[in-house]
């Protein structure tokens, strides 16, 4: 249970917004889901369900982000940094399972 928990705080502090960028995208985000951007020179916009940040593999990538941006992230939301092809095989995965 506490590594659960531990990828939901991380994941929030990555996502603190100001108020009004929080609001326009939860407006465009569907609830029990969270935005991600991820490519290597063209970032490409992912809606996701929350329940991946329970799973190895996602955490793994939150890792990499942490490490590569800390807790700021140019697009305004969580971004990962690997290529779109990984990320799809990576969202393969997590759909089987």
């Amino acid at each position: 249970m506490g590594f659960r928990s531990s990828a939901i705080i991380r994941a929030k502090q990555i996502l603190q917004l100001s108020p009004s960028a929080a609001s326009q995208l939860a407006s465009t985000v569907p609830k029990g889901c969270l935005a991600v951007y991820v490519g290597e020179i063209q970032k490409k916009r992912f809606i996701i369900p929350i329940s991946y940040l329970n799973q190895p593999l996602f955490q793994y990538l939150l890792s990499k982000a942490e490490q590569e941006f800390g807790y700021h992230h140019p697009m305004g939301g969580l971004t990962i940094p690997c290529r779109e092809d990984i990320f799809h095989l990576v969202i393969s995965s997590l759909n089987q399972s």
